[in-house]
């Protein structure tokens, strides 16, 4: 039988930092703006989501 090197992850199995989930995240959704022609939806929900928090 051969001798199988044991797998090791460069990677810490802990959970991804948030600004780099954020930076995977905004071109895809630039994206989906550009394709949908959704700006205005985007605009709508984050006045609402301000309006929300009392800003």
């Amino acid at each position: 039988m051969a001798f199988t090197a044991a797998r090791t992850s460069t990677r810490p199995s802990g959970r991804r930092h948030p600004l780099v989930a954020t930076a995977m995240v905004l071109p895809l959704a630039a994206l989906l703006v550009v394709v949908f022609g959704g700006w205005e939806a985007v605009v709508t929900q984050a006045s609402s989501v301000g309006v929300m928090l009392g800003r």
